[in-house]
């Protein structure tokens, strides 16, 4: 293969290295800068503080639910789309992937049209005493609905290149079912799922639009921490938005780090996989 002049190789790094710094590194530094601002005083008194902190927890608890039931989702539509051949795959592999050609803020709207009071479900709802937008319920269905492609989309391309040879071996040696999702697939696809889990967590941690849409911004109860920071950034308490932002990149940056190792490790599952087929 024939190489580019050095000028022009210096060229395009530089390029590259001066919009990432424009881009990511300025904005990341402004960020923890501005949350240290007024001191660590301040800065603990931002991130501490009671709504702060129901905004935190609202935020791992959506991440707790949402992340698994994707994760359950993701692995046995990937199995049912790669192993067997049946009427409508199409139509499943085209449902998997709306939520990312439907904005969020439409998904949010959508919700409220089912789930609200005057909804479709709303009287039904409303006799049970049901709550679900304007409620955590309606913040949890909005995060699944628009996590869920990530992890089916990561196994999908995977599983596909292993074929069934394997599961049919075990098969066919007797084991069953589950034995052999336990003993031959997972191990084979855990790279996979887990950075297609990596993935999802990072967008229901950082989700916004549809959220903002069925929460309601009820302080204390329904706002997660994106919606606390804009309005803590709305009420001009810049210091106290920048801080709960910071604690959003740190978990960004761990994420971040750690979804490359799993990309690193499934890149190489995936070429080992077709060096042998």
């Amino acid at each position: 293969m024939k190489k580019e002049p050095i000028w022009i190789r210096t060229l395009l790094i530089t390029i590259v290295l001066c919009f990432l710094s424009l881009f990511l590194l300025l904005p990341l530094i402004a960020i923890f800068t501005k949350a240290f601002e007024k001191g660590m005083e301040v800065y603990f008194a931002s991130i501490t503080h009671p709504d702060a902190l129901s905004a935190i927890k609202l935020t791992l608890i959506v991440v707790l639910i949402t992340v698994p039931l994707n994760a359950i989702f993701g692995l046995s539509a990937a199995w049912a789309i790669t192993k067997f051949n049946f009427r409508g795959k199409n139509i499943l592999i085209t449902i998997i992937d709306l939520p990312f050609a439907v904005s969020p803020v439409i998904a949010g709207l959508v919700f409220i049209l089912l789930f609200s009071a005057h909804g479709l479900f709303g009287p039904f709802l409303f006799e049970n005493d049901i709550k679900i937008v304007f409620a955590i319920p309606g913040v949890v269905i909005a995060t699944i609905f628009v996590t869920l492609p990530f992890v089916a989309r990561e196994l999908i391309p995977l599983m596909q290149a292993q074929g069934v040879a394997e599961e049919e071996a075990s098969l066919t040696l007797g084991a069953n079912g589950w034995r052999t999702l336990w003993h031959v697939t997972l191990p084979n696809i855990k790279w996979g799922l887990l950075y297609g889990i990596i993935l999802c967590n990072a967008r229901a941690i950082g989700e916004f639009g549809a959220v903002s849409v069925v929460s309601g911004h009820i302080r204390g109860m329904t706002n997660t921490m994106p919606l606390h920071i804009e309005i803590l950034y709305n009420e001009y308490q810049f210091s106290a938005a920048f801080a709960v932002a910071s604690l959003m990149s740190i978990l960004a940056i761990i994420t971040l780090v750690v979804k490359n190792f799993i990309e690193w490790k499934t890149a190489k599952q995936l070429a080992r996989f077709q060096h042998s087929s």
